[in-house]
């Protein structure tokens, strides 16, 4: 991890490599589903200006915007629970492709690889092949979670991070930290600069899910929960500006 650098007006990166995870409510509109163009390419031009100052950056998504397989853990006999699941797979695969395409309208030169295989659409994820992508300047786009059911994109992210050794795990969502409560339901709830992962583990604090938590307590990687939906939100982050809640060892 690298030291902070001062230069005048402008933003240096902190982080050599970054794992960046959009759930994929930053695909959408406020109270909204589906995928939206503007909001995509807010994501998609913030995502530029962060890998043009040398940032190699490999982007999780997520598709809560699309579907989410436990909506369908009601389904009993009518649609399997492993089948809900890959179904929300499979989903994170449009985000993907629209990520993708916004970003190479910007000019950048990217690869999606996915964890489920297939090729007419996306690269299958091979961890070498992806830190080739990433050292030759690519953004490189994660879809499909682990491929594996009953495993969140949170899960995925972190075990991409660890593969990967990434410098920092940013978890981009629409609230700007980590809260003592749900923030929209208690307005006394308390937002925290500063956790360790024990203290999100003791408390049982909605950052993510516990097994990812524990994967980035394990390889000591570094997690910052922001709101993605401020403007430079990103960049701030990388450049290691105060921002969101950091979630380290000590």
């Amino acid at each position: 991890m690298s030291e902070i650098l001062s230069i005048p007006g402008r933003s240096v990166p902190r982080f050599r490599r970054v794992i960046l995870k959009l759930s994929g409510e930053s695909f959408s509109g406020s109270g909204k589903s589906g995928i939206s163009l503007e909001e995509t390419l807010v994501i998609a031009r913030q995502a530029k200006r962060v890998h043009d100052t040398g940032v190699e950056l490999a982007i999780v998504v997520g598709a809560g915007n699309i579907l989410r397989g436990a909506q369908f853990s009601a389904g009993g006999e009518v649609i399997k629970e492993a089948t809900a699941h890959y179904m929300g797979m499979l989903a994170t695969v449009l985000n993907g492709l629209a990520l993708q395409d916004a970003l190479e309208h910007l000019g950048c030169e990217t690869r999606l690889q996915s964890a489920i295989r297939m090729e007419t659409v996306a690269e299958p994820y091979i961890r070498r092949r992806c830190l080739r992508h990433l050292e030759k300047g690519r953004i490189v786009i994660l879809c499909g979670g682990t491929g594996n059911p009953f495993v969140t994109t949170d899960t995925a992210a972190a075990l991409r991070g660890r593969e990967l050794q990434a410098d920092i795990l940013l978890k981009a969502t629409k609230v700007d930290g980590v809260y003592s409560d749900d923030p929209e339901r208690n307005p006394h709830a308390v937002r925290y600069e500063r956790l360790t992962y024990s203290q999100v583990l003791r408390d049982n604090l909605q950052v993510m899910d516990m097994a990812a938590i524990h994967m980035c307590m394990e390889a000591r990687l570094p997690i910052l929960v922001f709101n993605v939906k401020r403007e430079g939100s990103i960049e701030r982050a990388i450049a290691g500006q105060p921002i969101g809640t950091l979630i380290t060892s000590e």
